[in-house]
C-alpha cells in the first residue's frame, strides 16, 4: 500500500526527481520532437504519486470524474451538432458541476462524507469541463478528440491549483512543436520562473507563513483571549498585511511553478499574477491578480450574464446592469471558494469595490480638471487600493471567524 499524497512543488527536492524524469521530454523537444507515449506515461505516474497514496481514494474520485464529465460532455457535443436548447445547455452546466458542488456541500459537518468525492484540483479542472461546454455552445469549438480533452483536463504541470488555460489555446501550444531556437529561449524562461518561484515559496513564503504568521496568529488569539481591544486590533492589522503576503508568495510561487513547468513541456501557460499590489484601482487589481481565474469569471460569467440581463431588459440602465453583473460574479467566485460565511463576504465585498470604483472612475471623467495625475495620486490610489485588498484578505482568511 502507498504511503501519503505527494504534494506538487510542496518541497525544493521534489524539482530534482520531476526535472530529471523530464528530461527525455527536454531533449526530444530539442531536436523537435514530442514524445507523446512517454508524456502520458509520465503523467500517470505522477497522478498515481499524487493522487493514489492514503487508500487511494482521491485517484478513485479523479478517475471517476474524468470518466463522468467525458460522458457529459460528449453527449452534450453530439445534442449540439443537431440542435441547440438553452435549457439543454443550462442542464449540461448544471450536471457537470454536481461533483463540484457536492464536494462543496461536503465541508459542511452533517455531509462531511461527500468530500470522499473530492480530489485536489477538482475546482480547476472544473473550469476546464464548464468552459468546452460553454465553447460547444457558442459554436467556436466544433471537432474535438476525447483524447485530446483528456490530455488537458490532466495536465499535469497545472492541475492542482492552476493556471487555468483555454482549451483550444493550450491544443494550439501542444500541437505546434516549436523550434530549437524559440524553445531554446522558453526553457531559459522556465528556468527564470522556477528561481523566481523558489524564491517567492520557499523563502519569501516561509518567512511570512512559516516563521510570522504563527506568532502574529498566537498574538492576535491572546489578545483576544484577554479581552485587550487595543492590542488586539494592532494583532489584526499585523495580521492582515502578514497573511496577505503569505497569500500572494505562496500563490504566485506555485503558479511560477506550474507555468516553468509547461514551458518546459513546450506550453505556455498564461501567467497568474502581474504585480497585483501596484493596482492602481480594484479593477485593476483583478486584471493582475490570479488572472486565469479573474478572467475566466470576466468572460464566461460577468459577460453572459450582463448580456442576458440586457437581453431581457430586466434593467434599463447599462450601469444598473453592469452593476448587478459584478455582484453575481463576485457571488458566484465567493461560493466557488467554500460554502462559508466569509468566502461569501470576500466575493460580496469586491464587488461592491468594483461597484463605488466605477462610481468614482465616472466622477472623475465628468471633472477631468478638478484632480490632475500626478505622482502623488498615482501613489495615493495605490496605498488605497492595497490596503483595500489587504482587508478583503482579512475577511478571506477565516480569521474573523475565529474572533465573533
Amino acid at each position: 500500500m502507498m504511503g501519503a499524497n505527494l504534494a506538487p512543488y510542496g518541497a525544493p527536492v521534489y524539482f530534482i526527481g520531476l526535472i530529471v524524469s523530464m528530461l527525455p521530454i527536454i531533449i526530444a523537444l530539442y531536436y523537435g520532437r514530442r514524445l507523446k507515449l512517454y508524456e502520458t506515461i509520465w503523467t500517470g505516474a505522477l497522478l498515481l504519486l499524487t493522487f493514489g497514496g492514503d487508500g487511494a481514494h482521491q485517484l478513485m474520485a479523479l478517475t471517476a470524474y474524468v470518466f463522468f464529465e467525458c460522458a457529459v460532455m460528449g453527449a452534450y457535443h453530439v445534442y449540439r451538432r443537431q440542435k441547440n436548447a438553452t435549457w439543454v445547455f443550462a442542464v449540461a452546466i448544471l450536471v457537470s458541476l454536481i461533483p463540484l458542488i457536492l464536494v462543496k456541500l461536503g465541508t459542511m459537518p452533517s455531509l462531511s462524507r461527500l468530500s470522499l468525492l473530492g480530489f485536489l484540483g477538482i475546482s480547476y479542472i472544473t473550469f476546464k469541463t464548464v468552459q468546452i461546454l460553454i465553447e460547444f455552445r457558442d459554436g467556436t469549438l466544433k471537432e474535438v478528440n476525447g483524447v485530446s480533452v483528456i490530455r488537458f483536463l490532466l495536465f499535469f504541470p497545472t492541475i492542482s491549483s492552476g493556471p487555468i488555460d483555454r482549451f483550444r489555446r493550450f491544443e494550439a501550444d501542444y500541437d505546434a512543436i516549436p523550434d530549437r531556437a524559440a524553445y531554446t529561449e522558453l526553457v531559459g524562461q522556465a528556468i527564470n520562473k522556477l528561481f523566481q518561484g523558489l524564491v517567492y515559496k520557499f523563502i519569501l513564503g516561509f518567512i511570512f507563513g512559516t516563521w510570522l504568521l504563527p506568532q502574529v496568529t498566537e498574538q492576535l488569539m491572546r489578545a483576544h483571549h484577554i479581552g485587550d481591544t487595543g492590542y488586539l486590533i494592532l494583532m489584526l492589522v499585523a495580521y492582515m498585511y502578514v497573511w496577505s503576503m503569505y497569500l500572494f508568495f505562496d500563490f504566485a510561487g506555485y503558479s511560477l511553478f506550474a507555468i516553468a513547468i509547461s514551458n518546459l513541456m513546450g506550453v505556455h501557460t498564461p501567467a497568474n499574477f502581474n504585480a497585483p499590489f501596484r493596482s492602481h484601482n480594484i479593477k485593476d487589481f483583478w486584471n493582475r491578480w490570479h488572472m486565469t481565474l479573474s478572467f475566466w469569471f470576466r468572460d464566461f460569467i460577468f459577460m453572459r450574464v450582463s448580456l442576458l440581463m440586457m437581453k431581457k431588459r430586466w434593467f434599463k440602465n447599462r450601469i444598473r446592469v453592469s452593476q448587478a453583473a459584478y455582484l453575481v460574479n463576485f457571488l458566484v467566485m465567493g461560493f466557488w471558494h467554500g460554502l462559508t460565511w466569509y468566502y461569501i463576504a470576500y466575493g460580496l465585498f469586491h464587488a461592491s469595490a468594483i461597484i463605488i470604483n466605477d462610481y468614482w472612475l465616472r466622477f472623475k471623467g465628468r471633472h477631468a480638471g478638478m484632480i490632475k495625475h500626478s505622482w502623488l495620486t498615482e501613489g495615493v490610489a495605490i496605498f488605497l487600493t492595497f490596503n483595500t485588498i489587504c482587508f478583503s484578505f482579512l475577511i478571506f482568511s477565516g480569521i474573523l471567524d475565529k474572533l465573533i
